[in-house]
């Protein structure tokens, strides 16, 4: 369904190019018209056609290609960076079936009022967009905020967190490592990339 709605909003940019250098006529909403009933507006590109009224906007980011990805794995997380490496908001089911197929699994453990945890997800984001492992996945787990759950207090006491922005890395659903201090985007990709 996405892709038809990105290759729909390819072509409706195709057609308001050529009419805009074939000179085509527009109507006081900045609205080129195309044909009867179909229309195409320059800003978020939403074209209308006939009177079932298609609407695409084109501003699809890679949080949402991401996301599409991660829905056909099978998991239901909000994916926030990587394709190949997702890093998705936690939930229960997602990390249970990272879990059972033994993926190796980074915790943030991330607090919504911390400046700390909001500077250093540009890292983690970056970290994930780079990496290339199928075998990993990360997860934003909420720690201390307005956000929490009680399977994510639990998951934090389980792995001895006392503090956000702490890093937990699972193999085998094991712990291998356990990090509280804030990392830049190659630490991330270091750290990730040793565990084999």
């Amino acid at each position: 369904m996405k892709k038809r709605k990105l290759i729909f909003g390819g072509l409706a940019v195709m057609i308001l190019t050529l009419l805009l250098i074939s000179g085509c006529t527009t109507n006081d909403n900045n609205k080129a018209i195309i044909s009867d009933n179909a229309m195409m507006e320059d800003d978020d590109v939403m074209v209308e056609k006939d009177r079932d009224s298609i609407v695409e906007k084109n501003d699809t980011t890679m949080e949402e290609s991401n996301e599409e990805m991660m829905i056909a794995d099978g998991y239901q997380g909000e994916v926030l960076a990587g394709s190949i490496t997702p890093y998705i908001t936690f939930n229960k089911v997602d990390y249970d079936k990272a879990i059972s197929e033994n993926k190796i699994v980074v915790l943030y453990f991330y607090a919504n009022w911390c400046p700390s945890c909001k500077a250093e997800q540009v890292e983690i984001f970056e970290a994930f967009n780079e990496l290339q492992r199928p075998d990993v996945v990360g997860f934003r787990v909420n720690y201390r905020d307005s956000d929490v759950d009680d399977f994510e207090e639990n998951l934090a006491k389980e792995h001895g967190v006392t503090y956000q922005h702490t890093k937990v890395i699972l193999q085998n659903g094991e712990r291998i490592l356990k990090v509280p201090n804030s990392w830049k985007k190659n630490k991330y990709i270091e750290e990730i990339n040793k565990v084999v």
